[in-house]
């Protein structure tokens, strides 16, 4: 009787953990929310808040999208504001939340061969990048950065398609790899500064300019809409996006430090919330 008893207790255990392990959602994100540590930090407050696992996706923001285009996600959590836009006006997202941001900077060796150093001009800072001909590292990956990096060589009025050569390397890869090779090669490369802070491979490297409203880097989350792509988890992957915009999400986004230094900074409205 007893031995019946403990493969009884055995097979409810079991299927309580798969039950558990079934409420899972998947998140199309961005190469600095993972590289950063971020979702290291969040994911476990979350899960033990609410018993929903999480599986992340990360890539750049426009392949982000495209995942969620597929119906590949539950969620989207990416940062490019004018792909964001376009992804709901195509009905592919409920609803857009602001959720936190941080800033880009330049980033390049202390030897600084375009003396860009101290300057808070990111178009001056980019110009003298491109007459110097000196190495820069672009991630060509269709990611948030990427998409912020073209925008700023727009403002400085730089026609990369005539201006690139061999100077202008475009690596078709994350923040990781970008740093890593800038870091090898003594090039210049725009970061988001959470990845930054969080990179170890510095070499030689340094923030060089920073500062500059153009380089605010605001992050969004979408879910993806169930009406197209009924695969979608949408209660439970509504209550990931409830949690982070509830106070103890941006807490937990606040509360994420790397040697004493905040990498993201909540800026969640209370007007943004469903019942608000």
């Amino acid at each position: 009787m007893r031995t019946i008893f403990t493969a009884l207790v055995g097979i409810l255990a079991w299927c309580a953990a798969a039950s558990a392990q079934e409420r899972t959602i998947t998140v199309a994100s961005t190469t600095s929310t993972e590289q950063s540590g971020l979702f290291g930090h969040l994911l476990p407050q979350f899960t033990k808040a609410t018993g929903i696992g999480v599986k992340v996706v990360a890539v750049g923001t426009g392949q982000a999208l495209d995942i969620g285009r597929r119906g590949d996600a539950d969620v989207v959590f990416v940062h490019d504001k004018p792909a964001e836009d376009k992804f709901m006006s195509e009905g592919q997202g409920v609803k857009r939340f602001d959720v936190m941001y941080n800033d880009f900077v330049i980033v390049g060796p202390k030897a600084d061969p375009a003396h860009i150093a101290g300057g808070k001009d990111v178009a001056d800072a980019l110009r003298k990048i491109a007459a110097a001909k000196a190495p820069f590292i672009s991630r060509g990956d269709r990611s948030g950065t990427h998409q912020a990096e073209l925008r700023l060589w727009q403002d400085a009025g730089i026609d990369l398609s005539a201006a690139k050569g061999d100077w202008y390397r475009e690596i078709g890869q994350g923040m990781g790899p970008a740093l890593n090779m800038a870091s090898s090669t003594g090039a210049y490369v725009l970061s988001d500064r959470g990845t930054w802070l969080s990179f170890k491979n510095r070499g030689d490297l340094a923030i060089l300019t920073e500062g500059d409203k153009r380089l605010f880097n605001q992050y969004g989350v979408m879910l993806v809409n169930p009406a197209k792509h009924p695969s979608v988890k949408a209660q439970d992957g509504q209550a990931f996006i409830d949690w982070l915009i509830s106070p103890a999400g941006q807490q937990a986004i606040a509360g994420y430090k790397v040697g004493g230094e905040q990498l993201f900074f909540p800026n969640a409205a209370h007007e943004q919330k469903r019942d608000g």
